[in-house]
């Protein structure tokens, strides 16, 4: 029988994930996912052909939101284009809410590995030089949550990144119809100005609002080019 060694649990559902020994798996501990086969099943990563703009899974190349915000924006939508990796659906909407709003802070490492490998591919598409900026939590969100979880996600593609963004308006945009959100003034504002790109760092892309409200700010304060980095596409 050849030996094995437990090295963790499953950060989810907590059932034990045994490996065998190796130099391979013991070299590569930092790489392993800390969440076992069957939940990690559960975790769809984006494929196929997606809108070019947001990675909305769609035959078309360009979605149709995308052309209305397109049309918002008479042409000069602030945002270059968004890249999620994962669809959402129910199981990632547990994880997250059981991360994002009840403080379970260690499941982030769930996304670790999927956020390193698809960033590799995104930045290669991204003008350089650029920065890396999480979407900012207002200070009443940040006291509830205890963490900005756009800022977790952020600190496995960067070591460092920039706040120049500061939320000022702490309602919650889930909570608002797409009218409602365009209508909406920017929650934003900036603490020094940039001249290089810039790379937003969030969650969720639902409707690209909260997203594009940074990006305007960005680009109307010298930034050449804004795009975003997104866990999910809603």
């Amino acid at each position: 029988m050849r030996r094995k060694i437990l090295l963790l649990y499953c950060l989810w559902c907590e059932d034990e994930i045994v490996l065998q020994v190796s130099w391979i798996n013991f070299i590569g501990r930092e790489q392993q996912n800390e969440i076992c086969t069957q939940c990690a099943k559960q975790l769809v990563e984006l494929n196929g052909k997606r809108c070019l703009k947001c990675s909305r899974e769609t035959s078309e190349s360009i979605c149709y939101d995308c052309e209305r915000w397109d049309l918002f924006y008479n042409q000069r939508d602030p945002l270059t284009w968004n890249y999620s990796i994962f669809h959402y659906n129910s199981f990632i909407k547990e994880v997250i809410t059981q991360w994002k709003y009840r403080g379970d802070y260690a499941l982030v490492k769930i996304f670790k590995n999927a956020i390193i490998k698809q960033f590799k591919f995104f930045v290669t598409k991204v003008e350089h030089p650029y920065i890396v900026v999480p979407i900012p939590l207002s200070e009443e969100r940040l006291y509830e949550r205890g963490f900005n979880q756009a800022e977790s996600l952020a600190k496995y593609i960067s070591t460092k990144q920039d706040q120049i963004l500061v939320r000022v308006n702490s309602e919650k945009q889930s909570k608002r119809t797409r009218s409602e959100r365009l209508l909406s003034k920017n929650p934003f504002q900036m603490n020094m100005t940039i001249y290089k790109s810039v790379i937003l760092v969030d969650d969720i892309y639902t409707t690209g609002s909260t997203l594009r409200q940074a990006a305007s700010l960005l680009k109307n304060s010298g930034c050449p080019n804004v795009y975003s980095y997104t866990l999910v596409r809603g």
